[in-house]
């Protein structure tokens, strides 16, 4: 009896130090993405700069990863972020990339000979729904107006939005198609910047899609007349009705997410998910969805990898009824 007593007070010392040892390892593993370094494919200013931004700020803020830092990388409408990204981060278990859903597009028509199939899907985080909008003093008061005019003469109505290929003008032929209309002979006119806001204030285009950030102002001062917004049900507070309660059954999600590199283990993999997940569960995070007014979208793991593969192929479809892909 004796002796079973102090063989086991024999162990006591053993058993503390693997207690140290293991409260270090754990300290060591939250403390895991101290330097994590998140890549925005784009020059500063823009949507995925913003997205890597704000979550440089909750995760800072949250102390989930406080020495997280912004690359920026520009160039062939993300491609080239997303090629070093795949090349310099393989394996990295401290580096993630800004992602969206204009990406999928670009990529397909610049024919990128690197996709978002390349990396490893871990969230989509926002999202943001596009309206489609008239000058004020236009004729057309209801989507009902737009699609009759398009079919009568398809070469009247003519649409601005941002560059070819895409949200805009993806959001155009699908309204089109929806319609019957082939969306190969929508009348669009691609602009850059606000060039396109421009164009529609001075009553120049017929019609104007674009995102809910970038034209609900205008529609709040009366310059510009909001016929329909791309969402599934109407925005609390807004009074936009959706294109699907006005007969047209489409909706368009602007999102971003963000991603990990390839060549990942399953334990590193489980970290990022992880670690996004208490940052958009923090106050933090939520501070920053209010400060830009982003919709809080937030989907993980696989059903974001299910999500991005359904979105391909939707927009390779979209991208060949539009002639712009084969």
């Amino acid at each position: 009896m004796l002796f079973r007593m102090n063989k086991s007070r024999a162990h006591l010392p053993a058993m503390l130090v693997a207690g140290l040892l293991g409260a270090t390892m754990s300290a060591s593993a939250a403390h895991a993405m101290d330097s994590l370094k998140i890549l925005a494919a784009a020059a500063p200013g823009g949507g995925y700069d913003g997205t890597g931004r704000a979550m440089q700020q909750a995760l800072e803020d949250s102390q989930l990863a406080p020495g997280s830092q912004v690359d920026n990388v520009p160039g062939a409408a993300g491609a080239i972020g997303l090629s070093q990204f795949t090349h310099n981060a393989k394996g990295d278990g401290k580096s993630m990339m800004v992602i969206g859903y204009g990406m999928i597009s670009s990529f397909m028509t610049s024919k990128s000979v690197v996709t978002l199939n390349d990396i490893t899907p871990i969230a989509r985080l926002t999202g943001e729904y596009s309206l489609v909008v008239v000058p004020a003093a236009s004729k057309f008061h209801t989507m009902a107006d737009v699609i009759a005019a398009m079919k009568s003469d398809i070469g009247s109505v003519s649409i601005a939005g941002a560059p070819v290929g895409g949200t805009d003008q993806i959001l155009a032929g699908m309204i089109a198609e929806a319609n019957g209309i082939p969306g190969k002979n929508v009348n669009y006119i691609p602009f850059t910047g606000s060039e396109s806001v421009a164009a529609l204030v001075g009553n120049q285009v017929s019609v104007g899609m674009g995102g809910y950030s970038s034209l609900i102002a205008q529609v709040q001062a009366g310059t510009l007349r909001a016929l329909a917004i791309s969402s599934d049900e109407r925005l609390p507070g807004v009074d936009i009705p959706t294109l699907k309660e006005q007969g047209i059954n489409v909706t368009l999600t602007n999102w971003r997410g963000i991603a990990a590199p390839p060549g990942i283990t399953p334990e590193q993999k489980q970290a990022y998910l992880d670690l996004i997940d208490k940052m958009v569960k923090s106050d933090a995070w939520k501070a920053q969805l209010t400060k830009y007014q982003w919709a809080d979208q937030y989907l993980a793991g696989d059903k974001f990898t299910d999500f991005v593969k359904s979105e391909t192929d939707r927009t390779s479809d979209v991208l060949k009824s539009l002639g712009l892909i084969n």
